[in-house]
């Protein structure tokens, strides 16, 4: 199944085109300080960046395996800083770096379930204790057409239920939210909202945002 190295030649391409919609909800990042250390993954062309960067905060960063949508990032807002992820999921910063990270609908292109963990271990490493981790991704769709491809490619590939492949090539997993429950067991969840957005082929879909915190450090007494 693919990680998210293998879906480069994707997001090189068609996937560069693409338009993303999860939206920041500003009232969860209220007692989140301005001067934060911000960093988005898989942050696209920069959409949340920029979004982040209007609400105030002045010190976030952005990376992603695309060089192609980091291109695209540039051209639009050239002050904001990109950083190309080079060995997935891994970025060269040291642990505890930042303060808060967004991860929005990367999971969603990340089907496989250990490439999924090892994302959620490298996030927990880079974010201080305390840390905000916000993540926003679609959940699976009630419709028929997106349950049949679902069992469909469940079928032929034996993936969890969920995956599937779009119309134009992007492998893709829409997420069971108790799955996602788990794979934050290292955090603290502290609020949950169902919302509606567009996918980025322009449908209508419900997804799921979740803010939680990377636990304290405990010591002994």
């Amino acid at each position: 199944m693919d990680g998210l190295e293998r879906q480069q030649s994707y997001w090189e391409t068609t996937g560069a085109t693409k338009t993303f919609t999860h939206p920041v909800h500003r009232e969860w990042l209220a007692a989140v300080s301005s001067t934060s250390r911000v960093l988005d993954y898989g942050c696209g062309y920069g959409r949340t960046m920029a979004e982040l960067e209007d609400l105030g905060f002045g010190r976030v960063r952005g990376a992603d395996i695309s060089s192609a949508l980091i291109t695209r990032g540039r051209r639009a807002r050239p002050h904001l800083r990109f950083e190309l992820i080079e060995s997935p999921p891994k970025l060269n910063h040291p642990a505890a770096s930042f303060d808060m990270v967004t991860l929005f609908a990367v999971l969603t292109c990340v089907p496989d379930d250990r490439a999924q963990r090892e994302l959620v271990t490298e996030l927990h490493r880079l974010l201080a204790p305390g840390g905000v981790l916000y993540l926003s991704e679609l959940t699976v769709q009630p419709d028929e057409r997106s349950r049949r491809r679902y069992d469909t490619h469940a079928e032929r590939a034996g993936t969890p239920y969920g995956v599937f492949i779009t119309d134009d090539g992007a492998a893709c997993r829409h997420h069971d939210v108790a799955h996602l429950r788990r794979l934050l067991t290292d955090f603290h969840i502290t609020d949950e909202r169902h919302i509606e957005v567009f996918t980025m082929n322009g449908n209508p879909a419900e997804a799921v945002q979740i803010l939680a915190r990377r636990r304290e450090i405990s010591h002994p007494a």
